[in-house]
């Protein structure tokens, strides 16, 4: 029986842990070979290359600088030839005061941007380019429930950039769409990741799920699940669509 995504090479960054980790063993056990993103982490992300039979590339960039991004697309077309879809996951969350200085300010939301959100527009454009002259491909773009309604206000800037990828996600659906480029943003609300459990660990788990009617976080198998299937052929209908995953939080 063919595999659901036999054939496809997907790129997926921040990939050596969390969720981006999960998504690839999803993307591997459902037939794609990944190429497997890192930025420092050179150990697990040659561990997840062996645990999913090594069928799949490693490469290192580091997309807090503004040639990264690229230096990272080249790369990933030099070593596989043709990418077939793209999965923009990954991204920091840091914490700044209205009260910090100016230089402090700036600096965070500068960083924040270029990581979560220059870098993944910076590799859309190259893919984009890449699967027009290809016969077309996917983006994905990890989102988050903090880019729809808003965010704590210690961590305004990260939920800026996860609204401002979505709206990237949807100008690439209207425009690139007849070319046979499509693309899906993705919005997970808490997930059980490290940065989840440093949460539990300091506030309790009461207060980390407090909003969420399920009483429970998303694993990050979850999220790898939905991932896949977005990348499905057949699923080229989702083109623009913003996917909630977080247990029904968004509404409170």
């Amino acid at each position: 029986m063919k595999k659901t995504l036999e054939g496809q090479v997907v790129l997926v960054t921040g990939a050596s842990g969390g969720i981006g980790a999960a998504i690839v063993r999803q993307l591997a056990e459902d037939g794609a070979r990944p190429v497997i993103h890192y930025g420092r982490d050179q150990a697990s992300a040659e561990a997840l290359l062996a645990e999913v039979g090594g069928n799949g590339w490693i490469v290192q960039a580091d997309l807090s600088v503004p040639e990264g991004p690229f230096k990272l697309w080249e790369m990933a077309v030099a070593a596989t030839g043709r990418v077939h879809g793209l999965v923009n996951n990954a991204g920091i969350r840091t914490e700044i005061s209205i009260e910090a200085s100016a230089s402090d300010w700036k600096a965070a939301w500068q960083r924040e941007f270029q990581i979560n959100f220059f870098a993944a527009a910076d590799l859309c454009k190259e893919a984009i380019q890449h699967f027009k002259a290809n016969g077309g491909g996917r983006i994905v773009n990890m989102a988050s429930r903090a880019g729809q309604r808003g965010y704590t206000a210690d961590a305004m800037p990260y939920g800026a950039t996860k609204a401002a990828l979505v709206n990237l996600t949807k100008s690439i659906a209207r425009s690139f769409g007849e070319d046979g480029v499509t693309a899906v943003a993705i919005a997970p609300g808490w997930v059980r990741t490290d940065m989840a459990e440093e949460f539990i660990a300091v506030h309790g788990k009461a207060a980390a799920v407090a909003d969420i009617p399920i009483g429970e976080m998303a694993e990050p198998a979850e999220v790898a699940e939905l991932v896949a299937f977005v990348l499905r052929p057949g699923q080229a209908s989702l083109n623009g669509a913003t996917l909630d995953i977080n247990g029904g939080s968004y509404i409170r």
